[in-house]
């Protein structure tokens, strides 16, 4: 039998007749910006670029990456899941009422002409990789595909696009070719660990996500068993960054990605005593020091870089 399309969402807020410019700002959801802008910092520390010269490039850079692209990515998910932020944020811009009609769909496509429009600045490799992250966002959030649908490969999609493409741009985009594949190594590595932190990031839809048919990690493994494997996967790939920058001659900065890292497992020890409760903790905290990492395994790249190791 045939289903037809979820109802509108309603809203107890009135309808409003003209987007107020706070309710695009908070579609965008700037508090979404900082980790693809603290990728690509991390992207310009590692490319032993001269950071006097290259300052321009990095700033648009960094704006790019946050309130452009991911501020686009954040209006494209919160168009197609209207319906599901009915039950789960009921008072997002959109299913309450504050953008009113097609807005949401409007300013996500604005936005997305304009994320183009700034990559093309950056030269090919800017370009380039903001049309990937233009056309992941969508994919991730729209019909057909809507990667989000599936935790492994939703999770992955996100991950990647937020830490290992920035990154990786960055270097590109400063060293005017291809980046050192240390670089994108160790890019890669933490966009494969940021599959745990999106996974943390899905326990606050449970409830939509169940209704509406979306298996996330915490639906399709119940919050638990996903939070044990969002532990893993943060984990793991900081060990194998640790022991690449010991072996790159750069014991120092290993060491104080294995400090932040010890101060992780100590987080998640009590992330796993209640995870769907203390998710949002874990977040504010291990997270931070999960990024902290980041950057200390840039800035090690660059004398690695500059030695030719």
């Amino acid at each position: 039998m045939a289903t037809s399309a979820p109802a509108e969402p309603a809203s107890a807020h009135p309808r409003a007749a003209r987007p107020a410019p706070s309710a695009v700002l908070e579609l965008l959801k700037p508090i979404t910006w900082f980790p693809p802008m603290w990728a690509f910092a991390c992207g310009v520390a590692a490319s032993g670029a001269d950071l006097a010269a290259a300052w321009p490039l990095a700033l648009l850079g960094i704006v790019l990456a946050g309130p452009l692209v991911c501020g686009m990515s954040q209006a494209v998910n919160d168009w197609f899941d209207r319906h599901v932020d009915a039950v789960n944020e009921p008072q997002r811009p959109i299913p309450s009422g504050r953008l009113p009609g097609r807005t949401g769909l409007w300013v996500a496509v604005a936005w997305t002409a304009l994320s183009l429009g700034v990559g093309s600045l950056l030269g090919p490799w800017g370009f380039a990789a903001t049309a990937l992250g233009v056309a992941l966002a969508w994919a991730y959030s729209a019909p057909p595909l809507r990667l989000k649908r599936d935790g492994w490969t939703g999770n992955a999609a996100c991950a990647l696009s937020y830490e290992t493409l920035p990154w990786i741009t960055a270097a590109a985009v400063l060293a005017g070719g291809a980046p050192d594949p240390r670089v994108a190594g160790v890019a890669l590595l933490y966009g494969l660990g940021a599959h745990g932190i999106m996974t943390l990031n899905d326990f606050k839809s449970i409830e939509g996500d169940r209704r509406f048919g979306i298996l996330s990690l915490p639906v399709r493994l119940g919050p638990d068993r996903a939070a044990r494997l969002a532990c893993v996967a943060m984990a793991v790939p900081q060990v194998v960054v640790i022991i690449l920058l010991w072996a790159w001659g750069a014991p120092w900065h290993a060491a104080a990605v294995a400090a932040s890292l010890l101060l992780q497992l100590l987080c998640m020890a009590r992330l796993l005593r209640d995870p769907r409760g203390l998710a949002p903790w874990y977040n504010g905290t291990g997270v931070l020091l999960y990024v902290l990492g980041m950057m200390a395994s840039a800035l090690a790249l660059r004398p690695v870089l500059a030695a030719g190791a």
